[in-house]
């Protein structure tokens, strides 16, 4: 008997283990786009996002929407980092997170917070517009207009036929 309690003891302690840290770590994830980015000749997409956030969720839906998602895929090595979970998801969240989205002056700026860099890591563009807000998930024609401008920064080819493509999914209907 005490032998199956002990197990059981041991069982539940690896599953907390293993549900407290089942997310990669911030560097893990970095290190791994860098190489990407660096063998395919993209730039890294990072979207920090939470569970909780619906302009997140509706982010991703637009950039792997049937029109959009060829062009992010060519273009970009993406990298989700889940951040600013409530305390009951809190192993969601990728180890790191927090500090990162501070490194790349997001962590005032609210969900979703996106950062473009190069396969050296270095800033191309973020979801700052011009006058400090930050876009988050392009919903207005004038949103969207702006995120195309932060897109040609960074992707290999932008064509009329992608702008066309990620205004169409991106502007919200009314």
């Amino acid at each position: 008997m005490k032998i199956k309690i002990i197990t059981l003891f041991i069982t539940a302690l690896l599953a907390v283990n293993l549900q407290t840290s089942a997310q990669e770590s911030t560097d893990v994830l970095l290190k791994n786009a860098q190489t990407i980015a660096k063998k395919e000749g993209k730039a890294i997409f990072i979207k920090f996002e939470a569970s909780w956030c619906g302009w997140c969720h509706k982010m991703t839906k637009d950039m792997k929407a049937e029109t959009t998602k060829k062009f992010f895929n060519d273009n970009y090595v993406m990298v989700p980092v889940v951040v600013k979970e409530s305390k009951d998801k809190k192993h969601l969240e990728n180890p790191g997170s927090d500090q990162l989205l501070k490194q790349y002056n997001g962590d005032t700026a609210g969900l979703p917070f996106w950062v473009i860099l190069d396969a050296d890591l270095k800033v191309i563009t973020n979801s700052y517009d011009v006058n400090g807000n930050n876009l988050g998930a392009p919903g207005s024609a004038a949103e969207v207009t702006v995120f195309i401008e932060k897109i040609k920064k960074s992707a290999k080819k932008v064509t009329e036929n992608n702008i066309e493509n990620i205004t169409n999914q991106f502007v919200m209907k009314k």
